[in-house]
């Protein structure tokens, strides 16, 4: 009976979209963030409650999935109630739950995927499975309720760096990923071996601004002829730099470090992104991901739209992390594109890439 019930309510939705608001219960707890939004008409924020976890794991220099996982679950009750009382409405009056299933921890996943299906067959309501890489586009969607495809997409997160073509809201082609470390995780591999904490982006960002580029780690644009990513290189030369100094008993110039580094890996992000934009003969580009908060990546994409006539969209810094409006936002486009409805056998997906992102969606319930 559940079954019939909800495919008839998606259906209306998807049919009706434009002559009734649609309310989206959105859930992400992919990594250390706990997060609950409701979002209307996949523009408009009515709530977005989330609880972070990057205290509990800077301890231990990175996250712990098994304590990210116990946290999950004992902070989204409260942070439930949270949205709800924000948004000023109840549970009857939510449409459709929206609910990261990958990428991610296996952990974490499996407490949202699990609440937001226990919720569904509750109030016998639609779950829209979303995949968290292009969760991350539709933060731009909350930001810039004029935005719309087509546009060339960079995401850069902790776990993702991708460069992708939007046609539509639906339709999209992979142009290029990281064929090792993620941006994200690069910087805070770096930061970590520079002994300066977690997470490493804010505060190597915040060094680059007091020290000098002047050290080549890698001469090079790295695989120059195509949109693919790779900082394992660059990576490891700063560690390697940084252990010969330290074996002889030299002083290390972190702030240099950073703003040399932080230059060579944004310096890539824009290099391609640019490409991107001029070779598909796009007029924007719209950047995700919490890389996307980076004042340096930010100030040189910028310059670059300004001198090449196309426009780049930031989201709002408190859309650039992990966070469920972003994925109730990618569940409301689902939705009115026909996709994305999920059944009560979704599991997490946590290795899952855009590559699967097509065949995933066609598994409607």
């Amino acid at each position: 009976m559940y079954k019939e019930i909800v495919k008839e309510k998606f259906n209306n939705l998807n049919k009706n979209y434009k002559n009734k608001d649609i309310l989206v219960l959105g859930i992400e707890s992919s990594c250390d963030e706990t997060s609950i939004a409701v979002v209307k008409n996949g523009r408009e924020i009515l709530s977005n409650v989330v609880a972070t976890q990057i205290d509990i794991h800077a301890r231990f220099g990175g996250v712990v999935p098994e304590i990210a996982s116990r946290n999950h679950l004992m902070a989204i009750d409260q942070v439930l109630d949270q949205a709800l009382e924000q948004a000023k409405i109840n549970l009857t009056q939510i449409d459709a739950i929206a609910v990261t299933y990958g990428a991610g921890l296996v952990g974490a996943l499996m407490v949202g995927v699990n609440y937001a299906k226990a919720l569904s067959f509750a109030l016998e309501i639609p779950l829209i499975a979303v995949n968290h890489i292009k969760g991350h586009i539709c933060a731009n969607y909350l930001t810039y309720p004029e935005l719309t495809p087509p546009f060339v997409a960079l995401i850069v997160s902790g776990g993702h760096t991708a460069l992708i073509r939007m046609k539509t809201y639906d339709k999209f082609e992979l142009l290029g990923s990281t064929i090792d470390d993620a941006v994200g995780e690069c910087y805070d591999k770096v930061a970590k071996c520079l002994g300066l904490g977690y997470p490493g982006g804010i505060v190597i960002d915040k060094n680059a601004k007091l020290g000098e580029n002047n050290i080549p780690f890698i001469k090079h644009s790295i695989l120059p002829n195509s949109f693919d990513f790779s900082f394992s290189g660059v990576k490891t030369q700063v560690i390697n730099y940084v252990h010969k100094l330290t074996q002889a008993n030299e002083n290390i110039p972190i702030n240099n470090i950073c703003t040399s580094f932080q230059n060579q890996v944004i310096d890539e992000l824009v290099d391609k992104s640019v490409k991107a934009v001029l070779k598909y003969k796009e007029k924007k580009l719209v950047i995700g991901g919490g890389v996307s908060a980076n004042s340096c990546l930010r100030e040189k994409l910028t310059q670059c739209a300004k001198e090449k006539n196309f426009s780049v969209y930031f989201p709002e810094k408190n859309l650039t992390g992990d966070n469920g409006a972003m994925i109730a936002s990618e569940g409301y486009f689902q939705i009115i594109s026909g996709r994305g409805l999920a059944g009560l056998d979704l599991t997490p997906e946590p290795n899952i890439n855009l590559k699967w992102l097509r065949r995933k969606q066609k598994n409607i319930l």
